[in-house]
């Protein structure tokens, strides 16, 4: 993620939020991949991942409290998570059919729609679209943003009938 700035010191508190959504997809993808539970992977993830140089790759620093916040509450929530991605996937795609990072990216996002009201609707859909464009350029990040609009819409309604500020 060139350019985020996550990296220098002093990186602001939207960049830390955007760094920690980063780490919470790639530690979903590594829990389904090498069958780790959370704690395992909250404890990686913040020893050897976020904010450190890893192969060449300086990864983006993240607000922790976020990241475990994130990462235990989808766990946390899985099965109503995933029934809420999969009524508003398109019909005969379930969940378990999408491809795992789009899986995790998913996950996360509708985690932070459905139980991190602090958190405006449309920043949620922007940050997770701006995750999917770290391991995307195609198709996919066109269905994030559809799958997060159209959930978005079901279960934070009273943001979408008030104009845009």
């Amino acid at each position: 993620m060139s350019g985020s700035g996550a990296g220098r010191p002093g990186s602001n508190r939207a960049e830390m939020r955007r760094g920690a959504r980063l780490s919470v997809v790639q530690a979903l993808y590594e829990m389904e991949i090498g069958g780790r539970g959370v704690v395992e992977a909250m404890a990686e993830f913040e020893a050897f991942w976020i904010g450190k140089l890893v192969e060449d790759i300086e990864l983006p620093k993240a607000e922790i409290a976020f990241f475990r916040d994130l990462l235990g509450g989808v766990v946390r929530e899985q099965r109503l998570v995933d029934r809420s991605v999969d009524e508003t996937l398109a019909a005969g795609w379930p969940l378990k059919r999408v491809e795992a990072v789009v899986r995790a990216i998913l996950r996360a996002g509708a985690y932070e729609l459905s139980f991190r009201k602090d958190v405006p609707a449309r920043a949620v859909i922007s940050e997770y679209v701006a995750v999917a464009r770290a391991f995307y350029e195609g198709e996919e990040i066109g269905m994030i943003n559809a799958v997060l609009d159209k959930l978005a819409r079901d279960v934070r309604s009273d943001e979408f009938d008030a104009p845009a500020a």
